[in-house]
């Protein structure tokens, strides 16, 4: 072999367990000791983030920053804030009150191993740090960008984000929804955060050239709706254990799914389509893109 030769790309399975790994240590470290007063919160605080979950939002946030070229280092501040927040979306969507689930990612939700109130104090506290940690001069080199990166990161996560669309999920609950209004739906509760994931990925490299920012967002767009079908199809033919949250669930509750427009074969036909149209929309970006690709795919063949 050519000692100047360049290392081959680690696989897509072995690279995403490299930042599962990666980001455990990561949370662990950002996360408060839970021998640290209040024990109770911190203590719930780390089982809700640790030992668990895909963590397809953090592994988008490094791929986008290596199609630009960003220092993975500044990129595990982004990962760690998205990631906070999702993990904070999920304790309160669990809560009696919401989707009132009693399993996630396997194990107890968190108002299950601990109680209601401190659950909903766990979102509360996850969402803060997440913008601590964003905050951390570390993040980005360039204030101006990093200050960009915190306000997307607010209107991802807000009423024009993430937490309007569980709103209207809410809402929609027991109704007939037209496609396009699942969609918007989606868009918001899902697809917000995960554009999230892949802009503050590459924002932590600097600013973004308008044409790369376009396409990352048409990536994202296409990623988070697809991720969301499969989500709907995954919950109708996967077992619980598989999924490690309650499979049937949605349809249980008589919530709008995309297998209420459409059957589960044309689900994921529409799912492909949308996964292609990332693929193109990335195609600027050459082999630095290659993750990027890698997550797409993954997204549409995964079985959790």
């Amino acid at each position: 072999m050519d000692a100047m030769a360049t290392p081959a790309m680690p696989d897509f399975a072995a690279w995403s367990r490299g930042v599962q790994s990666r980001m455990e240590t990561a949370l662990a470290r950002v996360l408060p000791d839970a021998a640290i007063a209040p024990e109770t919160l911190h203590a719930a605080m780390r089982y809700a983030t640790l030992g668990g979950g895909k963590r397809i939002r953090p592994m988008l946030a490094f791929a986008a920053g290596e199609a630009v070229g960003a220092d993975p280092a500044r990129v595990e501040y982004a990962a760690c804030a998205v990631e906070l927040i999702h993990v904070y979306s999920l304790t309160h969507d669990d809560l009696p009150c919401m989707d009132d689930d009693d399993l996630r990612r396997g194990k107890p939700t968190c108002h299950v191993q601990f109680d209601e109130a401190t659950a909903l104090l766990v979102g509360d506290a996850l969402q803060s740090l997440a913008f601590e940690v964003l905050a951390d001069p570390a993040a980005c080199s360039d204030a101006a960008t990093q200050v960009a990166m915190l306000a997307h990161l607010a209107l991802a996560s807000g009423s024009r984000g993430m937490a309007g669309g569980q709103a209207a999920d809410l809402a929609a609950t027991g109704k007939s929804l037209e496609l396009t209004e699942l969609e918007f739906m989606h868009i918001h509760k899902t697809g917000a955060l995960i554009q999230a994931a892949v802009l503050l990925g590459a924002m932590a490299g600097g600013a973004l050239s308008a044409s790369g920012r376009a396409c990352l967002e048409r990536y994202a767009h296409c990623v988070g709706l697809a991720f969301q079908v499969m989500d709907d199809v995954l919950d109708t033919e996967t077992d619980t254990a598989t999924l490690g949250k309650t499979a049937g669930k949605d349809a249980a509750q008589g919530k709008a799914t995309y297998l209420t427009q459409m059957s589960a074969k044309e689900a994921r036909t529409y799912a492909r389509e949308l996964i292609d149209d990332a693929l193109a929309a990335i195609t600027m970006f050459g082999a630095a893109g290659q993750r990027l690709a890698d997550i797409a795919r993954f997204i549409i063949d995964r079985r959790y």
